[in-house]
């Protein structure tokens, strides 16, 4: 096994090299720099080459029975050599901050980008979507991690075949004064405000959370702003308060690929726990599809589902198929 110098990141030179490494995806520096993480590590091979990276976590992390979790995040390497050598230094160093489990990918917290394609079909990668070799998977198990937690996207051309059968969820919706309105894309702000409350108690209970202040909220949408298509994104409320919502959003990557944009990506689907009962989540997701197949979209992506999760049992009713399979690593140190 070839012997990598470990060097921890303290320089704005060694921080450049951090994020910008031509032999590693790049990262962006002020995403990067934003996520606090409590070290960064590099390999240099003997000619001071960048050929992995990570950052750590162990002060702020989520809540795991029986552990201490620390977090790995922002990794890449470019081969299982430096993959082992990266993993092994990060558990090293995770156990002296009293640390009982390293999990990971994770940059920071579940809000950002998180977890690995395990499996994949011949469709391409989506907007927004978190991609990697399909490798690194790999260099986790070889290393003694295995598999915490599973996820699955899926698509459907079944846009409008549930929408009569929800006629009833709906009526039951109106009569309990449950209304459901496009985003107001003129006060933004006002709107993902609402989706922040909606958000942070439908995922309280979710594996892994941690709280998330709204100011961080709101600043990782803006910068979607310039791609939002409106009446793709629903928020129901009653009696003036948002109890649930849908985002989705045309599927960019097509028209980056040169061809025309025929899906949509449904991200997020959230309803508040006081509200789970009645079908609210299957209404929102009927209506939101619906409007796409007005719009001139055949097709939507559910996208990056815990197995478990009322999004996923909404999706196997379109007759979805998986397009890819995601996986979250831990192992103890």
């Amino acid at each position: 096994m070839t012997h990598f110098q470990p060097l921890h990141v303290q320089t704005d030179e060694q921080w450049q090299a951090f994020c910008m490494s031509p032999q590693l995806p790049p990262l962006d520096p002020k995403d990067a720099a934003f996520h606090k993480a409590d070290a960064h590590w590099l390999l240099l091979d003997s000619r001071q080459t960048v050929l992995a990276r990570c950052s750590l976590w162990w002060r702020r992390t989520p809540a795991y029975p029986g552990h201490r979790p620390g977090l790995i995040g922002h990794y890449a390497a470019v081969d299982a050599d430096a993959a082992t050598q990266l993993l092994q230094l990060s558990c090293a160093q995770l156990a002296t901050q009293n640390c009982t489990i390293a999990v990971g990918p994770m940059d920071g917290n579940t809000w950002r980008r998180y977890r690995l394609v395990v499996e994949r079909d011949d469709t391409p990668p989506f907007f927004l979507e978190p991609n990697n070799p399909d490798d690194w998977s790999d260099y986790f198990t070889a290393d003694g991690f295995t598999i915490l937690s599973n996820y699955v996207s899926t698509i459907t051309a079944n846009l409008t075949g549930l929408s009569s059968r929800l006629d009833r969820v709906a009526r039951r919706a109106a009569n309990k004064g449950v209304t459901i309105r496009s985003l107001n894309l003129d006060d933004l702000d006002a709107d993902l405000h609402r989706i922040y409350h909606v958000s942070t108690a439908a995922f309280a209970r979710n594996f892994l959370y941690t709280p998330l202040e709204e100011s961080e909220f709101v600043a990782m949408y803006q910068p979607l702003r310039p791609y939002l298509q409106p009446e793709l994104i629903l928020i129901a409320e009653q009696a003036g308060q948002p109890v649930g919502f849908i985002f989705a959003l045309p599927d960019l990557a097509q028209a980056q690929r040169g061809q025309p944009i025929d899906t949509i990506i449904v991200k997020t689907v959230a309803v508040c726990p006081n509200h789970q009962t009645g079908g609210l989540g299957s209404l929102l997701v009927a209506r939101c599809q619906e409007i796409a197949h007005d719009l001139g979209f055949s097709r939507a992506i559910h996208a990056l589902m815990h197995e478990s999760n009322d999004s996923r049992t909404i999706s196997r009713r379109y007759q979805s198929r998986i397009i890819r399979r995601y996986a979250l690593f831990g192992k103890k140190v």
